[in-house]
């Protein structure tokens, strides 16, 4: 599974190879607007701050253990700077205020607004849904922010450390959840981990007031770039995965990543099939295609624009680093997130001062991402409770 995982991204950045190569824009295909107008977006986003609750609604949480749970829309900001509304779900335990707030980024592989955790905590598709109890009996209140954004842009890692920071902040300005002056930690494992990181990483200059206490992500992919030259175009089972990340980039940046300019017919009738799709869809349309099936020309893979994407969705290549401690997993084979941007990534941090616990754990992705959660959550218990954090930098 990982292998493929390694070879579906690579897939993906043979697609986005051969979009630099002309200069035609063309028009990103947004998912389908939810039916439930909860989720749309106010016409006035522009007079709102970042993080400011634009409307909010109790959901019934108690599948997962005795506390209160509110829907939160709220406004944050895309990659070019404009306002856009974004929507996160906290889980508060009964009684108490201000208790440990932990923002959890859920691993979302889709296409489909109805794919976030504001809609899969609902209907049995969360993966991560097992460890809520467990983290809600701690007495942590829990964050579970869409941070896909409204045009579930998937790839776009950077945004989504934006939504990540401004989900925290309407979850403490709304009165009700009575957690305006919490420790914050984050957490989140491959695609939700590189939210997580980056939400890190621009906390200190994007969000200056919160008071993130630790940030544990794990088998996090640092550098986008780095993957593209592993490129490998042959038909692969989970060549989908691939596919939806090229136009969920598209739809954060449609003049520099112009899919629909360069897709044979065969790429527009998958473009269409997996528009709106969640994750098994995506697999099952896309298995057994390939890059060179769907592109005219994924040859190109050093075209500048297109590199220019990827490093700006880089957290290894992002010059700011954490103000709070970072716990940091990675499996020792990690085929999808190659361990050394992410030790490399750690480094860095190190020689700024950030104080790192590195922890390397055998296997590969899949793995890792189990064996490393329960020391996760035991370093941001340590965290909330004020200890001292480890480093081993």
């Amino acid at each position: 599974m990982d292998t493929w995982l390694r070879r579906s991204a690579a897939a993906a950045f043979a697609i986005l190879a051969g979009l630099a190569l002309a200069t035609p824009t063309a028009s990103a295909q947004p998912p389908v607007a939810d039916p439930d107008p909860f989720y749309w977006s106010p016409p006035d986003l522009a007079p709102h701050s970042n993080g400011d609750v634009l409307r909010a609604r109790p959901v019934d949480v108690s599948r997962y253990g005795n506390a209160d749970g509110w829907q939160i829309l709220y406004r944050s900001t895309n990659s070019t700077g404009g306002p856009i509304a974004a929507t996160t779900t906290v889980l508060v335990p009964r009684g108490g205020v201000d208790r440990p707030l932990l923002s959890f980024q859920a691993i979302i592989n889709a296409l489909g607004t109805q794919c976030g955790p504001s809609h899969t905590l609902f209907d049995g598709q969360l993966t991560e849904a097992p460890a809520l109890p467990a983290l809600l009996a701690r007495g942590w209140a829990v964050a579970l922010p869409d941070h896909l954004g409204p045009t579930s842009a998937y790839g776009a890692a950077r945004l989504g450390g934006q939504i990540v920071l401004d989900g925290i902040r309407a979850v403490q300005r709304l009165p009700q959840a009575r957690l305006g002056h919490s420790p914050v930690g984050l957490t989140g494992y491959s695609g939700g981990g590189m939210a997580t990181g980056w939400a890190g990483a621009l906390a200190p200059t994007y969000a200056p007031e919160l008071n993130i206490v630790g940030i544990a992500q794990g088998g996090v992919p640092t550098n986008l770039s780095e993957l593209a030259n592993g490129l490998g175009s042959a038909p692969h089972p989970l060549f989908g995965l691939a596919f939806a990340a090229t136009l969920g980039l598209e739809r954060e940046y449609p003049s520099r990543v112009p899919v629909d300019n360069y897709l044979t017919p065969a790429g527009l009738r998958l473009r269409d099939q997996i528009a709106n799709a969640c994750t098994q869809q995506i697999i099952d349309d896309g298995a057994g295609h390939s890059a060179a099936e769907m592109t005219r020309d994924p040859s190109q893979v050093n075209a500048p624009t297109l590199r220019s994407v990827f490093d700006e969705n880089s957290l290894q290549l992002y010059p700011g680093v954490p103000r709070a401690p970072v716990f940091a997993w990675h499996g020792t084979g990690d085929q999808l997130a190659p361990l050394d941007s992410a030790a490399a990534t750690v480094r860095r941090w190190c020689g700024a001062g950030v104080p790192v616990q590195f922890d390397v754990l055998p296997g590969d992705h899949g793995p890792a991402s189990v064996e490393g959660a329960p020391g996760a959550f035991a370093w941001l218990d340590g965290r909330f409770a004020g200890a001292p954090a480890p480093s081993n930098c």
